[in-house]
């Protein structure tokens, strides 16, 4: 199998994820899964469990909620397919470890350097990456401004990653729409 790298988007519970590991299984051989979320309360330590729950066991963990490149490049030549799940909380992650003074191009900016470190990572790697992303910028504009710095990060970083993605989905209740 060829690597690629195929970006998966979508709104909250549209399926992303459950598309990407589904891909990973049936294409995978070796899989790194890559986690981002961390439990900060009840509610994402029962979701975090309930990802975990339905990983295949054989499968590695890596929990990367910060510098994931800098982990990835540790171990991502020992994996056939890299799945991160997800770049939506890796850029939130970005976002609060900033200082509350940043202004949009500093936020953008901290964003597309992880994402880009990414991408290098992914060029010179022999896996097919499956990236998941959250589709923000289809909704209202958010009311904080830390709503809006965020927003516009993730939406920077989205676009930076499709660019570059073999293959581009969008999931709409659970349906792929292949956009690239």
């Amino acid at each position: 199998m060829p690597r690629r790298l195929i970006f998966l988007l979508g709104g909250a519970r549209s399926g992303k994820s459950r598309y990407a590991a589904q891909w990973a299984r049936e294409h995978g051989g070796r899989v790194l899964f890559v986690a981002t979320a961390e439990a900060q309360d009840a509610e994402m330590s029962r979701r975090i469990a309930d990802h975990r729950a339905r990983r295949p066991a054989e499968w590695r963990t890596l929990e990367a909620p910060r510098e994931a490149a800098r982990q990835i490049a540790d171990c991502v030549g020992d994996y056939d397919v890299l799945l991160l799940d997800c770049l939506t909380m890796l850029t939130s992650n970005i976002l609060l470890e900033l200082p509350e003074s940043t202004r949009q191009d500093e936020a953008n900016a901290a964003a597309l350097a992880e994402v880009d470190r990414l991408l290098e990572l992914y060029a010179s790697s022999d896996a097919t990456w499956l990236l998941v992303s959250n589709e923000v910028g289809m909704g209202v504009v958010p009311p904080t401004r830390l709503g809006v710095l965020y927003r516009d990060m993730l939406g920077r970083a989205n676009q930076r990653v499709a660019e570059r993605a073999d293959e581009v989905i969008l999931l709409v209740a659970g349906i792929p729409w292949r956009l690239k």
